[in-house]
């Protein structure tokens, strides 16, 4: 049973040490933490918080260059051309180890995701030692690096009253139930509305591990996607639970509903993901020759319907789109997966036979792909944790017709 916490001047910090953590709260958008909204946030230095008082004006943001194993040589936001943005030569001194381009650029500069980056690289808008490379180059010592970055928004993200679902909260991280249609932090067309604007407005601390756009966010899910997201207080537990999905030990299952039934009840879908040759926003199957790299899911079919099946995946890697588009490629897409599937929706008349039902209804129109299970190891305390999302309304609302209506 969830908890309601909207009482004014709620405190949200979390437990001291040896305190009880929140095993599932909600957070409702009604000052919950945050007794003055018009205070800023409290334990941030005012240059270094996220949350900009109202009122009071910002220069334009620079982006936050993180000069570790390297210095910058040359910065510039004149425009050259036709082209705006700002302008970054940086030389690689001493690398502690080699690492890819994009890699290395993500660490240095991280008020951009590493997406971004890929793209700025894949687009041209990178040289080293006045040639283009590839995001997989491997970085060495001496090595000029010449980036053109786009502009960063005038402000950072603003604390919004937004509810939140806490599935779990101690004094070093947060778990929280992503609703659909949320995206999990700003980036261009989405600067309000996220977690982040959430997290801000309900938690006094989260980690600036991943730079002040993304703050406490230690991985993402699409913004159709619903279900299990973890984010760090500390950087200290970010950079450990960082680690854990860098390394694979953490273990994700989700939930989906599929047009149409695999023809096994379980297996491996093996096939190396890249970016699509033509629509850059989209992910498909890729050779290593054409910049693929190694993507590996592990599915499992837990009911079968007439054209429709619920399908428990587990993600071996962590690739854009993974299981996207290795249900897709399996000719068993994700129901309403605007992307990559035949149908954007689906209503009731779509699956119940004429005169069974006394009303048509919507019954989802997002993607039925839901984060329902997450293993990991406490950041601090090293024991093993399970996080468990109720399936949403939607997909719930979806199975219970297909159960009715197109039980095999």
């Amino acid at each position: 049973m969830a908890k309601d916490i909207d009482g004014a001047g709620a405190n949200r910090d979390g437990p001291g040490r040896g305190g009880r953590p929140v095993a599932h709260s909600v957070l409702q958008g009604q000052s919950a933490g945050r007794a003055d909204p018009d205070a800023s946030t409290p334990g941030v230095r005012a240059e270094d918080s996220a949350c900009q008082q109202p009122g009071q004006t910002k220069e334009p943001r620079m982006p936050v260059v993180s000069p570790q194993d390297c210095k910058v040589i040359l910065y510039s936001d004149d425009e050259e051309e036709d082209s705006g943005g700002l302008l970054y030569e940086l030389q690689a001194n001493r690398p502690r180890e080699s690492k890819r381009l994009d890699q290395f650029l993500a660490e240095r500069f991280p008020s951009y995701s590493r997406t971004l980056l890929q793209r700025v690289i894949e687009s041209g808008g990178v040289t080293v030692n006045e040639r283009q490379r590839k995001a997989s180059y491997r970085v060495k010592s001496g090595d000029r690096i010449r980036i053109r970055l786009p502009e960063l928004p005038d402000e950072l993200p603003q604390p919004e009253p937004i509810p939140l679902d806490v599935l779990y909260e101690d004094e070093h991280f947060i778990v929280v139930n992503k609703p659909p249609g949320m995206v999990v932090h700003p980036a261009k067309g989405h600067w309000t509305g996220t977690v982040v604007n959430a997290l801000q407005y309900h938690f006094t601390r989260l980690s600036s591990f991943a730079g002040a756009y993304r703050p406490g966010i230690v991985h993402r899910l699409d913004r159709d996607t619903s279900g299990v997201l973890v984010v760090a207080k500390d950087e200290v537990a970010h950079a450990e639970l960082a680690r854990q999905f860098e390394r694979r030990t953490v273990r994700k299952d989700y939930l989906a509903i599929t047009v149409s039934v695999p023809d096994r009840d379980r297996d491996f879908i093996e096939c190396p993901l890249g970016r699509h040759p033509t629509h850059r926003e989209k992910m498909a199957i890729r050779s290593e020759a054409e910049g693929g790299k190694e993507a590996s899911s592990f599915y499992e079919v837990l009911e079968r319907f007439v054209g429709f099946a619920l399908v428990r995946i587990t993600p071996k890697t962590g690739r854009t789109h993974q299981i996207r588009v290795h249900l897709a490629h399996i000719r068993c897409p994700v129901l309403a997966d605007k992307a990559y599937g035949p149908r954007a929706r689906l209503c009731l008349s779509d699956i119940a036979p004429p005169g069974s039902y006394e009303e048509d209804q919507l019954l989802i129109d997002r993607q039925a792909l839901h984060a329902h299970r997450l293993w990991l190891y406490h950041p601090q305390m090293r024991e093993p944790m399970e996080f468990e999302a109720p399936l949403p309304a939607d997909m719930h609302r979806t199975l219970e017709a297909l159960r009715r209506y197109r039980r095999g």
